[in-house]
């Protein structure tokens, strides 16, 4: 059996939790929209056509806010199209995922579903085959009350207070040459720029977030995001990361170290948003916006995982079916979010369901939650508040994550990894742990001491475990893995000890006793 050590202090703290830590994304891909949210004729389905059953999982599962409408989508996406009578809608060919588009789910139907589920909506402007032109009609359409053409027209559509959506992406990884119409990072901060300029002439009270580069392993990484926001620092509030967690190579230890690299990630972009801002003298400070993250491979390499030909309606792509493994790493994606909460305060998993999503349906049928769901939950439910600053002793190890770029074939070392991976955040209420132990075999016994707590209690414990690190969640076994009660906790005043079992996601939740 490892040890390990945590010593925290409710006065040393990293920064507040941003309600919007917690988003998740739509887009308009595989069943991630049609089958999935939104199912007209569904058992469940409402008048509006939105799955009661997967409304009541999202419920659960806890975001904040829901960026729409891509993504790749977003780069073709003419956001007309998919706002007035649905009968009227044109069907288009969508050139990032090679499907047809129907158009029956649009704008102002999903700021209708976001309403319905409490949740704040992000919208992304197209910024590909669009520009500022376009982005800022849609700011008018949106949240200008009336008296103008556009802001007329979504009245005449029905909507007649105005949406007032406040945070908007401009466009989505325009370094990637798979982008419809991507560009040099000059082309794309100048055009992001005068969008920005107009779009804030519209509303002066939105936010806006550039477009870092599409992966920490681009070749334009890091000069990209220097050269954005050169051009749109005085225009934005974010810059955006995107990073997704691979196994091609079956490495179980590599696998659950590479959160860490997701912490790496933020600190380049934290260190060259605050180079740009040394270059100018300024006291602003970018904020984060890591609106893309997850664990995604399996179906990500293949054109046949991707792409469904003769140009279908939501077909099934995508689905990525997550292990107990997954779900690991996963928890240590979540550890590196809270622990960065100073700067980065916006988040989205994505996706939302059915695509690399935590929520699996089956159209007409059941839907259910996919290992990766509880993690999230977990931490949208406990992780808001106050995220303290930890020390800790224990082991730790080695590896070397594959990280391939296209026919790149590349191999990041990451060293001194901890076999206990944690976050602790505290609220008006008392503390809560999140413990992830990366160690395959052993067991680590955690003696952690929460020092200006008083005594405190135990209000509940919860360990995602299983001997199998293959086994899923699936339509005939929904319930395979889902939290369990944790046992052996003990706490004496400020001092708790706990075991951990190999590989397994934990959360501990204490109270003033």
């Amino acid at each position: 059996m490892r040890k390990a050590r945590i010593l925290l202090d409710r006065d040393f703290s990293i920064g507040e939790t941003d309600p919007r830590l917690f988003g998740a994304f739509v887009e308009h891909l595989g069943r991630c929209v049609y089958g999935g949210l939104y199912e007209p004729g569904h058992p469940t389905a409402d008048a509006k056509g939105f799955r009661q059953d997967v409304m009541a999982l999202v419920k659960e599962l806890g975001p904040t806010i829901m960026r729409y409408p891509g993504g790749n989508f977003v780069s073709g996406y003419n956001w007309e199209d998919g706002v007035g009578p649905v009968e009227q809608r044109p069907k288009r060919l969508d050139l990032a995922w090679f499907t047809t588009e129907p158009n029956t789910f649009g704008t102002n139907e999903f700021v209708d579903w976001c309403r319905a589920a409490g949740i704040e909506p992000m919208l992304a402007v197209n910024l590909g085959t669009r520009a500022g032109d376009a982005a800022r009609n849609l700011v008018e359409y949106c949240n200008h009350p009336g008296g103008t053409a556009w802001s007329d027209l979504r009245r005449s559509h029905g909507w007649e207070e105005p949406h007032d959506i406040k945070f908007w992406c401009l466009g989505n990884e325009m370094d990637g040459p798979w982008q419809m119409e991507y560009k040099s990072a000059t082309q794309y901060g100048l055009v992001a720029k005068e969008a920005a300029k107009m779009m804030r002439w519209i509303d002066p009270t939105i936010e806006l977030a550039a477009c870092g580069s599409s992966a920490r392993n681009m070749p334009s990484f890091g000069r990209w995001e220097d050269e954005v926001l050169e051009h749109t620092f005085e225009h934005v509030e974010y810059i955006s990361l995107h990073t997704y967690l691979n196994n091609y190579k079956s490495d179980s230890a590599a696998f659950l170290a590479s959160p860490d690299l997701m912490d790496r990630f933020i600190d380049e972009v934290v260190a060259i948003a605050d180079g740009v801002a040394a270059r100018r003298r300024s006291t602003k400070r970018i904020m984060l916006s890591f609106d893309e993250w997850n664990v995604w491979y399996r179906t990500r390499r293949s054109r046949a995982d991707r792409v469904k030909e003769g140009w279908p309606i939501a077909p099934p792509i995508l689905e990525e079916i997550y292990t107990m493994e997954d779900a690991l790493a996963f928890g240590g994606c979540c550890i590196s979010l809270l622990n960065h909460a100073d700067r980065v305060r916006v988040a989205c998993l994505a996706q939302l369901v059915n695509v690399i999503a935590p929520i699996m349906t089956e159209t007409g049928g059941p839907a259910w939650r996919q290992t990766t769901f509880f993690p999230f939950a977990q931490m949208s439910r406990l992780g808001r508040g106050r995220v303290l600053r930890t020390q800790s002793e224990g082991d730790t190890y080695d590896c070397q994550y594959y990280d391939p770029r296209g026919a790149l074939e590349l191999t990041f070392p990451v060293g001194d990894v901890p076999y206990l991976k944690h976050a602790a955040v505290m609220d008006g209420e008392g503390l809560s742990l999140f413990l992830l132990n990366r160690d395959l075999d052993q067991e680590v016994a955690v003696d952690i001491r929460a020092r200006g707590f008083g005594a405190m209690r135990v209000a509940e414990a919860h360990e995602l475990h299983d001997a199998d690190l293959s086994a899923v969640n699936s339509r005939d076994e929904p319930g395979r893995i889902a939290p369990r009660t944790l046992e052996g906790v003990s706490i004496d005043g400020e001092r708790l000890n706990v075991t951990l079992k190999p590989a397994s996601w934990n959360v501990v939740r204490l109270q003033r006793a």
